[in-house]
């Protein structure tokens, strides 16, 4: 339930959200969603800048970079459930190069429902809590979906 995408046959550039979540957005009406550790581009005026070190948006809030021809080149994207309460100490320091993001089913966030790492314009891992989510993932992206454990 762990993926990575290196080729963007489906997606036009890493991490374009609107095409990684495209097959699973539907179901992820009931979380907030954390990002942190930001380096992007946009053509668009978007809920983030680079003036904090993370941001935790509402769905209304997160759909607008969803909907946006946003490119995040580094960070750690995370639907977490609504009104989750996080330490802000240790949102602020998460990385997207910290060894965890490289390992099956360690999520930087305990309470990520689905977790996105963006790794240079070059990688997107992605990884699944539920089954189902993770399958339906798979099938849409198919071989460009690599198993992590596999690729590592």
């Amino acid at each position: 339930m762990n993926w990575i995408i290196r080729s963007t046959k489906i997606v036009e550039f890493h991490t374009n959200l609107h095409k990684v979540l495209k097959p699973i957005w539907d179901n992820l009406i009931d979380y907030d969603w954390v990002l942190a550790d930001l380096d992007f581009m946009s053509d668009n005026e978007i809920p983030i800048n680079f003036e904090r070190d993370y941001f935790i948006l509402k769905r209304e809030e997160f759909d607008v970079i969803y909907q946006s021809r946003t490119q995040m080149i580094w960070g750690v994207i995370s639907a977490i459930p609504k009104n989750t309460q996080l330490d802000p100490g240790f949102i602020s320091n998460l990385s997207a190069e910290d060894e965890k993001v490289w390992k099956v089913d360690q999520y930087l966030i305990k309470e990520s429902y689905v977790e996105i790492i963006a790794i240079d314009s070059s990688y997107t891992i992605i990884k699944f809590k539920d089954e189902k989510l993770s399958d339906k993932f798979k099938e849409y992206f198919q071989d460009q979906a690599i198993d992590l454990q596999a690729f590592n």
